[in-house]
């Protein structure tokens, strides 16, 4: 506003609950972002939100806030499994008993009922068009919300359906984005920062690094805000930029989280530490990952591979392991999954990937981190992996039994003869000799220019 004027304000919403609100409402809705880097640290005060709602307890208010002619965009920020969806196959997981509920009838607790509530109550009352997007990580993101707002729609009665559908492929858009930067959980030292820094207890900081990227494309049928004016790229397709930052940044990321957590790294700073941890990271993007991707025009690669790695390694930005590991079932198909597929798909032996996705069956079957400590498995089907792991005993079972899990690894690869060797070999290095061990094993058996 300040660069390309307007008067754009935010209407913030959270799901899960109160606790964001609760931290901001006193504070009219401001809150600090704390950019730490390795050579200093920024607080600016943020003042974008002007409205605050908690949707577990009014979802009727975020409906009709929907429904507002004068709300033109609804950004999504819910991380994947909020979508309710199937990560292998991208599908609305029609089993799920709160989109049944929503689908009933009554205050929609889901963010695709609420939605496709909104979009509904819209049309009714001639709101005009709308935007919806998707800022979480997932293939095609804006695709993959339509899709998932379709066949919810389906799944209404039929002449309800049908009306809205319509109106829906009129009025609504939803562009796809990509954005870069990472934002871990805030510490009691962020918050004795931002006093130092403004002077003023702050119960809303949100902690990031100097680094940001947002890529979004340009299909805003009702306007927008001036975002080019603070950096933003705006793009006919994101595709490129989507497939590279998920792949390169998050796979990595996942990978020394896995890796780190095992090996009893605190922070994604401290796997990034250990050197053969940083080997494994360069190497599935060197080897792996940059292989698959189509280079965005005028993008270098190689700079930010290296940028990566050093953003990893940013003392100052701690990360835990834990926050960036949990829900990996969602995670680790667009992550670590799609760039595995497609090596295979070129007739390569991606050892690299094989060895990131090994990392996260070892998290997912032990119990226990390589020092012996207790760890806990948060992810959405940690129940179904206990009950399918249960009586593994033997790296070679385990690959077997996860593979045959279709929501998080489709119908292919349980197929792949050669998938299923080099993920057994890998979680037998993991096995046998630690998270550590093993990565030290790998990086010397294998040569730079395997």
């Amino acid at each position: 506003m300040e660069a390309g004027g307007g008067d754009w304000g935010i209407c913030g919403v959270t799901q899960r609950s109160r606790t964001v609100l609760d931290q901001l409402e006193p504070q009219d809705g401001l809150y600090t972002v704390l950019a730490r880097g390795p050579h200093g640290v920024e607080a600016r005060v943020v003042g974008t939100e002007r409205e605050l709602l908690f949707a577990g307890s009014q979802a009727d208010q975020v409906v009709a806030r929907a429904a507002d002619p004068a709300v033109r965009v609804v950004t999504l920020t819910v991380t994947e499994k909020g979508y309710r969806h199937n990560p292998a196959t991208g599908r609305l997981r029609r089993d799920d008993d709160s989109i049944r509920a929503d689908l009933a009838g009554g205050s929609p607790q889901t963010v695709l009922g609420q939605l496709v509530r909104g979009m509904q109550a819209r049309m009714v009352s001639d709101s005009g068009p709308l935007a919806v997007l998707s800022c979480d990580n997932l293939n095609r993101n804006g695709a993959t919300v339509a899709g998932l707002v379709t066949e919810f729609v389906d799944l209404l009665p039929v002449d309800e359906a049908r009306h809205l559908a319509s109106w829906i492929a009129e009025q609504v858009r939803f562009p796809s984005s990509s954005v870069d930067r990472i934002v871990p959980a805030a510490t009691a030292a962020d918050y004795d920062e931002v006093r130092r820094q403004i002077g003023l207890d702050d119960e809303g900081v949100v902690v990031t690094e100097p680094f940001r990227q947002w890529v979004i494309e340009d299909d805003f049928p009702g306007g927008r805000p001036s975002w080019e004016a603070a950096g933003v790229l705006l793009t006919d397709d994101v595709t490129p930029y989507e497939v590279m930052k998920l792949r390169m940044l998050n796979g990595a990321h996942s990978t020394l989280a896995y890796l780190g957590a095992l090996a009893g790294c605190e922070t994604i700073a401290d796997a990034m530490s250990r050197e053969p941890f940083a080997a494994v990271v360069q190497r599935l993007m060197h080897y792996d990952v940059r292989t698959t991707l189509q280079q965005p025009t005028g993008f270098d690669l190689a700079a930010y591979e290296d940028q990566l790695l050093d953003r990893f390694a940013n003392p100052a930005l701690q990360h835990r392991t834990a926050q960036v590991a949990m829900d990996g079932s969602h995670k680790v198909p667009q992550r670590l999954l799609s760039t595995f597929r497609a090596r295979r798909a070129a007739g390569a032996e991606p050892r690299w990937a094989a060895f990131a996705v090994a990392a996260w069956m070892r998290w997912v079957w032990s119990d226990r981190t390589d020092e012996g400590v207790m760890r806990v498995l948060e992810d959405p089907l940690s129940a179904l992996f206990q009950d399918k792991l249960s009586g593994a005993s033997s790296p070679s079972d385990v690959v077997a039994r996860l593979l045959a899990i279709r929501d998080v690894f489709g119908n292919d690869l349980c197929d792949d003869e050669i998938a299923s060797r080099l993920l057994v070999d890998a979680l037998e290095l993991l096995t046998g000799n630690g998270a550590l061990g093993a990565a030290t094993l790998l990086e010397h058996e294998s040569t730079p220019n395997e």
